[in-house]
C-alpha cells in the first residue's frame, strides 16, 4: 500500500471515520469518474453555446420569436454550467477531504455519514438529518451546533 494512503487511513482512524481503505479508494474512484464525466458535459454545453452564438451571424434575418428562443436555449445551458461547476467544486472538496481523512464525516455533526449517502452522492457533507436541516435553513455548518447543542429527532413541518 502506497505511504500517502496508509498517513490518510491513520488521520481516518483517529477521527472517528469508519470507512476501509478499500471503501475510500471505491469513493475516490467514484468521485473522480464523476468528475470526467462533468467535465465532458461541461465542454460538450461550451461546444453547443459556441454553435448557436455562430449561427447568429449569418446573413438570414432574425425573428424576434427566434432570436428570444435562442437566448432562452443559452440561459438555460448557462445555467446548467453553473450547476455543474458547483457539484465540480464538491467533488474538488471531497478529493481533498480525502487527502486530510476528514471524507465521510458529517462536517456538522462530526459522525459517519452513512455509506448509503455516501454511494448516492459521495461528495456529500453532511448527514442526512443536517442537510435537512441545512435545507431547511435550521443550520449553518457549526453554528447551529454551538447555539443548540442538540439536533431535533422530529423533522417534520408540523412545527
Amino acid at each position: 500500500m502506497d505511504l500517502w494512503f496508509e498517513e490518510i487511513m491513520e488521520k481516518n482512524e483517529t477521527n472517528g471515520n469508519k470507512l476501509k481503505p478499500a471503501e475510500i479508494k471505491k469513493f475516490k474512484a467514484m468521485l473522480l469518474a464523476k468528475l470526467t464525466e462533468i467535465l465532458g458535459n461541461v465542454t460538450s454545453m461550451e461546444t453547443e453555446a459556441l454553435r448557436r452564438d455562430r449561427s447568429d451571424l449569418s446573413n438570414m434575418p432574425i425573428h424576434m420569436a427566434d432570436l428570444g428562443t435562442d437566448n432562452s436555449e443559452i440561459e438555460n445551458i448557462l445555467g446548467l454550467m453553473d450547476s455543474e461547476r458547483k457539484i465540480l467544486l464538491e467533488i474538488y472538496d471531497a478529493l481533498r477531504r480525502i487527502e486530510d481523512g476528514t471524507y465521510g464525516i458529517c462536517e456538522s455533526r462530526d459522525e459517519q455519514i452513512p455509506r448509503g449517502r455516501l454511494k448516492a452522492i459521495p461528495w456529500a457533507r453532511y448527514c442526512v438529518a443536517c442537510a435537512t436541516l441545512l435545507e431547511k435553513g435550521l443550520l449553518a455548518k457549526k453554528q447551529y451546533e454551538e447555539f443548540n447543542g442538540t439536533f431535533p429527532d422530529d423533522l417534520s413541518d408540523d412545527e
